[in-house]
């Protein structure tokens, strides 16, 4: 089979793991969320294997009762600026939130470690759920959730506007001259919006890829609505065919209608397979990472996207509750998506708990079965490449030399990084500067009426 569409994939490193168990597997070092030798180690792995990029998440507040990589882990920027120096091609994506940060300092940053890393930054654009970050910025209460997505997008807006400070011919550097740069290619912004006013310019200039590609991760309704109007690239937080089919002509849907190319926008499931010689022995990994589930950290997982919502006061098997209004402040998509399943799966709080305390994965067989879904999906309307949770070495390697080589073989996978930033590697154009593509319609009109 052969195919000009390509699929991509990242690598989500979380070092101690996401998941209250993982940091027990003997292979993993127990400080490995704040040990750059392992992110480098992940990252050159992923770079040998030709992923498009690593992935980087984050979240600003913590519980006792959080997930172990979430207790104690590297700030994500200054993570992937010391990756930039220990790879060559791979993409370098973080999370930073909208809700508690100024555009002008976000701008400068992914700036500056699209520079560090020659044209591989992207950045994960989030309006962080917790209401308890809330106390961590000076705030007594959290922002309202539509409040946070229109706070969002103007931040998305001023920070492109920032990376266009500067024309790409600004800087002539000419010694002889003692010109170091040339003015009128350098534009102040002067936003004055609902929530940021910020004059510019910004102190840096664009980057080899023009700005850093943006990513987005919402999946409620207005998480979807940012994703089609400002992102590149979206991680779908779904797990099952049906519902990421749906998600994905959902946003490729909406991406039309916002007047964007539909092709230029690409969806990541987040997927964390688990592969063995066989099926059955691969099932049977799956049933014994669920019975080594603790069932009270498992409750205090599921009450995350709810803001850490107490479930332990529920009788366990007792059907899953009516929570009402609960979580539409918090992680809404992810807390109604939990709410939807167990209404109609008619699960158990038990059952809820074990169901959503861990990573779930369709992905679960031998390489050629995964390899098979992985196309499936691909090739149906699911997903245009996919996040692999990166957890205990040999795991990652089962997918990196078994599952990859029979997708090259089928030709949907080209298996190196041919080009030198995320933006080419992605398939994905470069953005033109606005104050240069305006300058050539001035320009273009004021030649129209002398040609006619």
């Amino acid at each position: 089979m052969s195919t000009t569409r390509q699929l991509h994939f990242g690598a989500i490193l979380t070092g101690v793991g996401t998941a209250q168990h993982e940091w027990l597997h003997p292979a993993i070092p127990g400080d490995a969320s704040i040990d750059i030798d392992w992110y480098r180690q992940q990252a050159r792995a992923a770079e040998a294997a030709g992923f498009d990029f690593v992935f980087i998440v984050d979240s600003p507040y913590i519980t006792p009762e959080s997930a172990p990589h979430f207790l104690n882990r590297l700030e994500p920027l200054t993570l992937l600026s010391a990756l930039a120096g220990a790879t060559e091609k791979i993409g370098l994506v973080g999370t930073l939130t909208t809700s508690y940060t100024e555009p002008f300092n976000v701008a400068r940053q992914y700036a500056s470690l699209d520079h560090i890393s020659h044209g591989r930054a992207g950045w994960n654009v989030v309006t962080t759920g917790l209401e308890g970050a809330a106390g961590n910025f000076g705030r007594e209460r959290h922002i309202d959730h539509g409040e946070r997505y229109r706070r969002a997008r103007e931040h998305v807006e001023v920070v492109q506007g920032l990376w266009d400070s500067y024309e790409d011919d600004a800087f002539p550097r000419d010694k002889a001259s003692k010109r170091f740069l040339d003015p009128s290619r350098q534009h102040r912004l002067e936003h004055k919006g609902e929530f940021f006013q910020v004059a510019g310019p910004l102190n840096i200039s664009r980057s080899r890829q023009g700005q850093p590609v943006i990513f987005q991760a919402g999946v409620s309704e207005s998480g979807r609505t940012l994703a089609a109007e400002v992102a590149e690239g979206i991680f779908a937080g779904v797990d099952n065919f049906d519902d990421a089919r749906e998600f994905y002509a959902d946003i490729k849907r909406r991406v039309a209608e916002a007047g964007r190319n539909p092709e230029h926008v690409l969806l990541f499931p987040g997927i964390d397979p688990i592969i063995a010689d066989s099926d059955e022995q691969a099932q049977a990994i799956l049933r014994e990472r669920q019975g080594e589930l603790d069932l009270n950290k498992a409750l205090v997982q599921l009450g995350r996207p709810f803001n850490y919502h107490d479930f332990s006061q529920y009788d366990l098997d007792a059907p899953f509750p009516d929570l009402g209004e609960l979580g539409v402040n918090g992680y809404r998509g992810h807390a109604e998506r939990i709410k939807r399943i167990a209404r109609e799966q008619k699960l158990t709080v038990r059952q809820a708990a074990l169901r959503f305390g861990q990573p779930f994965s369709s992905f679960v067989g031998s390489p050629q079965t995964v390899a098979n879904e992985i196309e499936r999906w691909f090739t149906q309307g699911a997903a245009d490449g996919f996040n692999i949770h990166v957890g205990p070495p040999e795991d990652f390697a089962r997918f990196t030399d078994q599952v990859l080589p029979l997708l090259r073989e089928r030709g949907l996978f080209r298996g190196d990084l041919a080009g030198d930033t995320l933006r080419a590697n992605l398939g994905l154009p470069v953005p033109r500067n606005r104050h240069a593509v305006a300058a050539e319609r001035a320009a273009l009109a004021r030649a129209q009426p002398l040609a006619s």
